[in-house]
C-alpha cells in the first residue's frame, strides 16, 4: 500500500475551516477507493496560492527532502497546491 499525505488549503478570511473540512474527506475518499494510506496533513489557512509563502507548504516540502514516510501528495484541486 503506497502512503500519502493530504494538502489542503484556502485562500481567504471570506472562505472557512469547512473549505478545509471539505477538501480533507474528499482527499481521505479519493485515498481509500485508491488504496492509499494516509500518513500526514498540512494545511494553510487563509494563505494565497500565488506564492509559496506558507508555513506548511513549506513544512511539505521540507519533509519530502527527509527519508520519506510517504511518496503522495493528494491535493482537492491543483488550485490548492498553486496559483499562476
Amino acid at each position: 500500500m503506497k502512503s500519502a499525505v493530504i494538502y489542503a488549503r484556502y485562500s481567504s478570511e471570506r472562505q472557512s475551516e469547512q473549505s478545509i473540512e471539505g477538501q480533507l474527506r474528499v482527499c481521505n475518499e479519493f485515498a481509500e477507493r485508491n488504496g492509499l494510506r494516509i500518513v500526514g496533513t498540512y494545511i494553510d489557512r487563509a494563505m494565497t496560492g500565488t506564492n509559496d509563502h506558507r508555513a506548511e507548504f513549506q513544512r511539505m516540502l521540507s519533509d519530502s527532502d527527509t527519508p520519506q514516510e510517504w511518496e503522495i501528495v493528494l491535493v482537492y484541486a491543483l488550485d490548492r497546491f498553486g496559483r499562476n
